[in-house]
């Protein structure tokens, strides 16, 4: 009977955790560039074994699902806004943080802070062949207009990036060979685990849309009907529980002595 309320209890653990994932991805269904994340069921031996060798550690170490992010593409909306960047194909964009550190990012809605250089909408810097891309920077002489500083930002197909006509180098677009290696930190930006690195991609195996946004990958409506299902599952894994208590506690009161 022991072994019937750990078993329940393991699916119940489960089922919790791919209800927390599908919230999230229902929270970010419209975030620009998020990738959904899912859940795989792992093998329960290794937690039976664990319950009958490990006393006290199976609830704990053993739950027997993990989850994993779903790289494929969102759907795509043109915007007209020059600093909004989309990538038809593979690989990421390359981000920058205040002390160096690297980051990747599918989410292409750039803008501009007030010292000119062209960042994500969590503040990190776009990176280019040549560094962060600093708009006023580039005006000078006839190029520059002291009161509005407007510049007209171009960036081709292949990711080469024109200020007012004048080409300031090549956004870096990366890839790697297993998606496996990366870890989201954020709704849209992902770091490399451990000591893997990146590929930078030639211009010849970029496809850049100005303009164009891709968004989130979550389907709203799976996500809802895959909820409805799995609440319908924890509400019979309670039962089971319940069941079990009741049954548990009628065979110790038929065993006491009076």
């Amino acid at each position: 009977m022991i072994k019937e309320l750990y078993t329940a209890a393991m699916g119940m653990m489960s089922q919790q955790t791919r209800l927390e994932v599908i919230s999230n991805n229902i929270a970010n269904a419209s975030t620009v560039g998020f990738k959904r994340d899912s859940v795989f069921e792992r093998n329960l031996i290794d937690s039976k074994a664990n319950l009958y060798n490990i006393a006290g550690s199976a609830e704990q170490n053993d739950p027997p699902i993990g989850s994993y992010i779903d790289f494929n593409k969102g759907s795509y909306d043109q915007t007209g806004n020059d600093f909004d960047v989309a990538i038809d194909g593979s690989g990421f964009f390359l981000l920058n943080d205040e002390q160096g550190k690297e980051f990747l990012t599918r989410a292409g809605n750039f803008k501009i802070n007030q010292e000119g250089d062209i960042i994500s909408a969590n503040g990190k810097y776009l990176m280019a062949s040549g560094g962060r891309i600093n708009v006023f920077g580039t005006l000078q002489g006839d190029n520059f207009n002291s009161d509005t500083r407007k510049a007209e930002v171009r960036i081709d197909n292949s990711g080469e990036i024109f200020i007012n006509n004048l080409s300031q180098g090549n956004l870096d677009i990366v890839d790697t060979n297993s998606y496996a290696v990366l870890e989201k930190v954020s709704s849209s930006d992902f770091i490399l685990t451990d000591d893997n690195q990146y590929q930078k991609l030639t211009n010849d195996k970029v496809n850049i849309r100005q303009g164009w946004l891709e968004n989130s990958n979550v389907n709203v409506i799976d996500e809802m009907v895959e909820m409805i299902n799995l609440q319908r599952q924890f509400e019979a894994g309670s039962k089971v529980i319940t069941t079990n208590e009741n049954t548990l506690e009628q065979s110790i009161g038929l065993g006491k002595y009076y």
